[in-house]
């Protein structure tokens, strides 16, 4: 899929320039090359519970206060991208897309932010866990922003972000490795068609129920629409078992994240 051309705004890093939807990065540990070491990533969606709405405008200042400190906190060790969903998706209000080099971090921060009077109405409906990889399909073809061949991700880049899991057939994997070139040659000429749209691949093999997370950074919401409306005709979505739920969430820095929920 095609990497948008647009220049690296300036901020924190990460293994490369955070977005500027990121609320923090740092650059990756000291004697560690981007090349080698690979990400974890997580896709948190949160939804608010009725009863935060009945709580005095207080108790809902001081919870979206305690939300953040810990969000800010916990992202000196993480990349963390905060998203709106309300309005958009039923079941999620907000999304914190994190990425690091060790699950622990996920969980500390998870268990936290569950202690803070927001979190304590919020549910968790959707979580996806996955990790970054090289492609085996565009093994010579790198696309700024994803040094490395996709080691490491550099978020945040675009005003809305399009995620979804996703799972092939079993038919794929037995394809020979020579056919399925061919197939996702096909796709990623496809792909090219579309420079506005940036495609972010994470791996979930063994590690959760789907087999990839996919992640499509844009300007331009039609323009997804008409990527995706192009693979439907490509010889690889014959090949697709599942690719929902499919979530359309919208960057804002994490105050207004907040104050959205209301």
């Amino acid at each position: 899929m095609s990497e948008t051309g647009k220049k690296q705004p300036e901020g924190a890093s990460y293994g490369g320039s955070a977005g500027p939807g990121a609320i923090h990065g740092r650059t990756a540990p000291k004697g560690e090359g981007l090349g080698v070491r690979k990400q974890f990533v997580n896709f948190s969606f949160y939804k608010v519970d009725p009863a935060w709405h009945r709580l005095s405008d207080s108790e809902r200042e001081i919870g979206r206060k305690e939300f953040a400190e810990v969000v800010e906190r916990r992202a000196q060790d993480l990349l963390i991208v905060p998203y709106s969903l309300v309005g958009i998706r039923a079941e999620a209000d907000l999304m914190l897309w994190r990425i690091g080099y060790d699950l622990e971090s996920f969980q500390a921060m998870t268990t936290e932010l569950r202690r803070t009077g927001l979190g304590k109405h919020l549910t968790q409906p959707y979580s996806y866990l996955s990790i970054t990889k090289r492609s085996i399909y565009v093994d010579k073809h790198d696309h700024e922003g994803q040094e490395g061949n996709r080691l490491y991700i550099v978020p945040g880049q675009s005003k809305y972000l399009f995620v979804y899991p996703f799972v092939k057939t079993r038919d794929w994997f037995l394809l020979s490795p020579q056919a399925r070139q061919g197939i996702m040659n096909e796709h990623i000429e496809v792909g090219h068609k579309f420079p506005s749209v940036k495609l972010n691949t994470t791996y979930s093999f063994g590690l959760d129920d789907q087999e990839w997370v996919v992640a499509f950074e844009t300007d331009e919401p039609q323009d997804f629409l008409d990527l995706v409306m192009a693979l439907r005709e490509t010889e690889s979505s014959r090949y697709t078992l599942r690719d929902t739920p499919i979530f359309t969430c919208i960057c804002r820095p994490l105050h207004e994240v907040l104050d959205s929920l209301g």
